[in-house]
Formats: structure tokens, C-alpha cells, sequence
């Protein structure tokens, strides 16, 4: 049975280290987002952007040292997370819009189903090209 652990980690380790690392940096994001929005009273767009970039970053240098281990052209690395943790913002802003505008959600519930889809895509888009290993000749 240990075996079966050990390979299935070895095998799946980057998603099941991401899904951690992602749960923490969500968490923080919908924190600040939460915060910003029924305590501040700020607008919820505007709460989202402040509250993703600090997700954004958070993740990134997370990632970059426990996750994929990947230490080499780090400005060019942050450049492509930022791009996009920066396409997930407009993802997010996109369906705050149309659950909360649009389709009358509230704004706490919307934000927690913006993060579940946006996640998946930020994976999959991290993971072959972020801190896809640069090959040496």
C-alpha cells in the first residue's frame, strides 16, 4: 500500500503540491476579497484585482521554490505567471460579472466558483509553460 502512495505522489506530486499551494494563495485571495468587499465596502471588481495579484504573487514564489524547483530566468518566469495570473483576473472579473450582475449570485458564492474554474486553467497553463525546465544542449 505505502508503494502505491509513493508512486502515485511521484506521479501526480506537481498537481497535488500545486492544489496546496493554490489552496493557501485562494485562500488569501478570497480573504483580501472578503475583507476589501463586506468590511471596506469596496467595489467587488476592484476587490478582486487587489485580492488576485496578491494571490498571484504569493503563488508564484511558492511555486517557484517548493513546487517546480525552477530558480533559473526568474524575471522572465514571474513575466509568463503574471500573464497569466493576469488572464485568470479577467476570467474571474468576467464571471463576478455575470454571476453577480447578471445572474443576481452573491458575491462571496461567485467569487468561490470564479476561483474553482480559474484554477484548473492556471494549472494546466503553469505547469507546460511557466515552469516548463529549460533544456541545456
Amino acid at each position: 500500500m505505502k508503494k502505491l502512495f509513493t508512486a502515485l505522489f511521484q506521479n501526480f506530486r506537481h498537481l497535488i503540491l500545486y492544489g496546496i499551494i493554490g489552496s493557501c494563495s485562494a485562500g488569501l485571495d478570497f480573504i483580501i476579497y472578503t475583507l476589501l468587499v463586506q468590511e471596506i465596502g469596496m467595489q467587488y471588481l476592484a476587490a478582486n484585482c487587489i485580492s488576485v495579484l496578491v494571490g498571484i504573487s504569493v503563488s508564484f514564489m511558492l511555486n517557484r521554490s517548493y513546487n517546480f524547483k525552477v530558480k533559473d530566468h526568474a524575471a522572465r518566469r514571474f513575466a509568463t505567471f503574471l500573464t497569466i495570473g493576469l488572464l485568470g483576473l479577467v476570467m474571474s472579473n468576467v464571471i463576478l460579472y455575470l454571476c453577480i450582475d447578471i445572474w443576481g449570485m452573491h458575491k462571496i458564492v461567485a467569487k468561490l466558483l470564479s476561483i474553482v474554474i480559474v484554477v484548473g486553467m492556471q494549472f494546466l497553463l503553469n505547469k507546460f509553460v511557466t515552469f516548463k525546465p529549460t533544456s541545456h544542449p
